[in-house]
């Protein structure tokens, strides 16, 4: 959908309608526990796509879906009265499937806690390889005062032994 101001605010109005018909006017048997998760409606206003989720198996899903399925005709007159819009949209219902990839990233997110805790128990005891910090720091001021002293006695050192070399 496009940013379509009208075609949200629309989409939120619709949302609210078909959840109100659901809770109140649609009463059949096969309607299983039902939550309208979104919609959508495209830019020029005439079609409207409901995402449903459904609390249950399979069976409760299929009967939810033919319950909504024949509900469609209701819930497209009612949409139609009560937004005021010259040409009522057309319904589509769709199975959201939201509950099946959070329950993916649930498991995927318990697998990763349960490879950081054995990666903890092996780390445990353990020493590093190098030392605690095996990177070089910067010196500390008095440090590079008394190395440069070094640095220069060496320095003059090697250049003497080459001088002896010379001569």
């Amino acid at each position: 959908m496009a940013e379509n101001p009208r075609a949200r605010r629309l989409a939120d109005r619709i949302k609210v309608i078909v959840a109100q018909l659901l809770d109140t006017r649609i009463k059949d048997p096969r309607l299983g526990f039902v939550t309208i998760t979104d919609v959508r409606v495209t830019g020029d206003l005439q079609n409207a796509s409901i995402f449903y989720t459904v609390y249950g198996d399979d069976t409760e899903r299929a009967g939810t879906a033919a319950a909504l399925e024949s509900a469609k005709g209701l819930v497209r007159s009612e949409v139609g009265k009560q937004t005021g819009v010259r040409l009522t949209p057309a319904i589509e219902f769709h199975l959201d499937a939201v509950p099946e990839t959070a329950a993916h990233l649930t498991a995927a997110l318990d697998e990763a806690r349960r490879r950081d805790a054995e990666l903890a128990a092996l780390r445990e005891g353990k020493d590093y390889a190098g030392g605690e910090d095996p990177y070089r720091k910067p010196a500390e001021d008095d440090d590079v005062d008394a190395l440069g002293g070094a640095l220069a006695d060496d320095l003059a050192d090697d250049l003497g032994a080459d001088d002896d070399r010379r001569a």
